[in-house]
């Protein structure tokens, strides 16, 4: 399929309805489907995206410890200062649906990170990403979450002799220059000669380890939202989709109208907080910020089987471009994504396709046997697939999220386009969003500076994603 660019693109549709369900949201909370019985008026901010980015705006804003709203004495879901709107369930987009992995990884964008952006700003973004890790461990010990939350190490896997020879002269070339030399600090290498032993990957022809994490993700924003709800503050509104924003009316107060099928809301913040849905509401961002397929598994063993107990995470860089991502869980089985090699050049099948209703037909049998296949030991363990399902990421033009004040757009923001890499990234940025909704500048936020949305970048001629 030939390139394709922004100007062939529509904007986003909105979720589709019937959703392949993922493994996390097996058990739904109290709060899934829940809705106040009416959308309020007005408020004061109205966050659209009841997932991930969404949930952790809406728990910065009225419960964090910065909360903008902590003073607020007045406790009126009819006049609430923050309404969620979220178009299906909650946390039924990609939060509910990605892999589990909170897994910093920079290092092998360092180069090219560092030839566009320069030095500084790459080592920005590293300290940025490394940040999530102790963060996320902080706030599910302050509020008491369980969530299957491991702190381990992360392997990420070279199949290719040539792969791996640059990737670890790349690396030895920055330590030895003392590029951010914490993030270089926490990296291991393991050369070939050890690394199929050291990781238990058939092929692996040498391998970095680093600090990482893994956890349900659906109980983690879950638990968070009902935090953020318990607060009193907060309007959940639950299939309740966002169809357009507009400038208040002259005889209305200074702000923002978002319309929903129940009513429409004014207020003075809008957070466009829907990754790759962002260009329906955003029309600018169109080609910007592209909905994009992927697919995951959950591989589960019969009882009583010898599969080798598993303790750190993975990204598996196989032949034919795929990069797998996996995670253990504690009662043996495993989460796994990824299957590029099997849809990659199918564009249809993945770019600007929202679907998450269907499978990616190309990839439905990759993970069949995939633990005996990559891995040693797992030969006899009769490990097999327990559950498949499609998710819906954001992709963006020129590899980075857009972030901050829309252009043009007093007091809407937008946090959105993070390529399947929300996990290390997102907490603090919205984090970012909430004190700019206090008055902090950009530069303030704390959020890296290449993830500002800017007019420039939105004009900029670039589109990685074409092909």
């Amino acid at each position: 399929m030939g390139s394709i660019g922004p100007a062939t693109i529509l904007p986003a549709p909105l979720p589709v309805e019937n959703a392949t369900k993922s493994f996390w949201r097996t058990d739904p909370h109290e709060l899934d489907e829940y809705r106040y019985h009416s959308v309020p008026r007005s408020c004061e901010v109205i966050i659209i995206g009841g997932g991930y980015a969404g949930i952790a705006a809406a728990y910065h804003l009225v419960a964090g410890l910065e909360s903008v709203y902590d003073d607020e004495p007045i406790v009126d879901r009819n006049r609430p200062c923050v309404v969620l709107l979220e178009a299906r369930e909650a946390c039924s987009g990609a939060t509910g649906r990605n892999g589990g992995h909170l897994r910093p990884s920079v290092y092998t964008r360092l180069p090219s990170l560092i030839e566009q952006y320069g030095l500084e700003a790459a080592v920005e973004l590293c300290a940025f990403e490394d940040a999530h890790v102790p963060a996320i461990a902080d706030i599910i010990h302050t509020e008491g979450i369980d969530c299957d939350f491991m702190l381990t190490r992360s392997f990420d896997i070279y199949t290719d002799r040539e792969e791996a020879k640059k990737a670890k002269a790349a690396y030895d070339a920055l330590k030895a220059a003392g590029v951010v030399k914490s993030t270089m600090d926490h990296l291991e290498w393991t050369d070939e000669e050890d690394a199929e032993k050291v990781s238990g990957v058939k092929g692996c022809v040498g391998c970095f380890t680093f600090p990482a994490a893994h956890l349900s993700p659906y109980k983690l924003f879950m638990d968070l939202l009902e935090v953020a709800n318990n607060t009193g503050k907060l309007n959940i509104q639950t299939g309740t989709p966002a169809l357009s924003i507009h400038e208040n009316a002259i005889n209305e107060p200074s702000g923002w109208t978002v319309e929903t099928p129940r009513g429409n809301l004014h207020a003075k913040h809008v957070i466009v907080a829907t990754n790759g849905y962002a260009s329906h509401l955003l029309p600018e961002y169109v080609g910007k910020i592209v909905p994009c397929r992927g697919i995951c598994s959950h591989i589960t063993c019969p009882p009583g089987s010898a599969a080798p107990k598993m303790k750190m995470s993975y990204c598996l860089r196989l032949p034919n471009g795929s990069q797998d991502y996996l995670i253990p869980r504690q009662d043996g089985s495993i989460v796994v994504g990824g299957a590029r090699s099997e849809f990659f050049h199918k564009r249809e099948q993945w770019y600007n396709n929202p679907d998450d209703a269907t499978l990616i037909e190309p990839a439905k049998h990759y993970f069949d046997n995939y633990m005996q296949t990559h891995f040693t030991g797992w030969e006899d363990s009769g490990a097999k697939v327990e559950r498949l399902w499609t998710g819906v990421m954001g992709y963006t033009s020129d590899g980075l999220p857009s972030v901050g004040a829309v252009p043009d757009m007093e007091n809407v923001w937008i946090a959105a386009g993070f390529e399947g890499h929300g996990m290390p990234v997102i907490w603090l940025t919205m984090n970012g969003i909430a004190r700019m909704i206090k008055g902090a500048k950009f530069k303030e936020s704390g959020i890296p500076r290449i993830y500002r949305t800017t007019r420039e970048r939105l004009e900029e001629d670039r589109d990685d994603l074409a092909g």
